[in-house]
This record gives structure tokens, sequence and C-alpha cells, in this order.
């Protein structure tokens, strides 16, 4: 009996820890799928690319207004919450062919990402847009918008930035918030140990 319960496989815990935070990947798969299932897909998959590239809340994806784009230099002028600092993102190629689409197809209206009703998309329905994307995409947990956030954050810090460039990126105003993207970063031992 002894021997049997020490060669036991462990129980299922797949989902015991749910992550913080989506891979490049899954991210792709979200894109995808929102490009050929949602009934907006350009604007839902637009809005989950500059979410990602840009490291942004909610709230600040929702209020992103056109004056704060500027397709013909490349850049975007990010207005942070919670007291963050603002800065000014480079905009790459994917991005600036995807919003020159998404303002043509609205080329009156003074946010970027807009309902049917032509008003600035909301947090709760940016969250519901998210959550129903995820489950529909099949994807193994729950999603909310702030794992676009995360997956930012780890993506650059897994990329080696430097972690004060990060903060200034992702506008935190502790370092603090932006230290975890390093200490979580299983990257960071990678070269320990070399054959």
């Amino acid at each position: 009996m002894r021997n049997q319960r020490r060669n036991a496989s462990p129980p299922n815990t797949v989902n015991c820890t749910v992550r913080k935070y989506l891979t490049a990947r899954e991210i792709e798969k979200l894109m995808d799928y929102a490009r050929k299932h949602s009934r907006y897909g350009h604007r839902d998959a637009t809005m989950i690319l500059v979410t990602y590239r840009h490291g942004l809340r909610a709230s600040e994806v929702c209020d992103l207004e056109w004056h704060q784009v500027e397709l013909e230099h490349g850049r975007m002028h990010v207005r942070r919450a919670k007291n963050g600092t603002p800065s000014v993102h480079p905009i790459r190629g994917d991005e600036i062919r995807a919003l020159r689409k998404l303002r043509r197809e609205s080329p009156t209206e003074a946010y970027v990402f807009v309902t049917e009703r032509g008003g600035p998309m909301s947090t709760i329905g940016f969250h519901h847009l998210i959550q129903r994307l995820g489950t529909a995409a099949k994807m193994p947990f729950p999603l909310h918008p702030h794992m676009l956030r995360h997956a930012c954050g780890y993506k650059l810090a897994n990329d080696g930035h430097d972690t004060r460039a990060l903060q200034h990126y992702l506008g935190h105003k502790n370092i603090q918030h932006t230290v975890r993207y390093t200490e979580l970063s299983p990257d960071r031992f990678r070269d320990f140990w070399r054959d």
C-alpha cells in the first residue's frame, strides 16, 4: 500500500494557479479569433493589439482619443491613469496600418475605439469583450483586460529591457510595481548553467 502511494500520480493541478498574463502566442490567437469571428473584428483585434503593445489599462485604452495618435509620425501620447507618468510611445507598422483602417471606418469620431452607437467603449464593455473572446477562443482560463498589460510587462522584461525604462514605459510611479515583471520572469535564469 505504501509503495502504491509513493508511485501514484499527483492530482491534476493544471488550473490551481491561474496566470495573470497571456503569452504572445495566446494574444495572437485572441486577435485572430476576434478578426474572424467577432462582429467588430478589426476594432476588437486592434484594441487588443494596442492594449498589449503599450501596456495600457482598460480605462486608458477606452479613453484613447485620435488627437493622442500621430499616425504620420508613428507615435502615440499615452495618458496614464492612477497618477501614472504619461509618455510618448512609438507605434509599429502593423499598428499604424490597423489604426489607419480603423480611422477610415470612423472618420469623425473623437475616440479611437467606439461602440456601434459612436460613443467610446466603456471599461465594462471592454472587460466583457475580452472575457467573451477568451471563452469563445477556448482559452484555458478566464481572461480580463489587465492580463494584456501584464503580458506587455513580462514580454519586455523577458526581452531584457532595463527595469527603469520599463517603469517609464508602463507609467509606474513606483518601481516596485515594475520589479515584479523581472522577478517573475523565468528567462532570468536561462544563462545560469551552460553545457
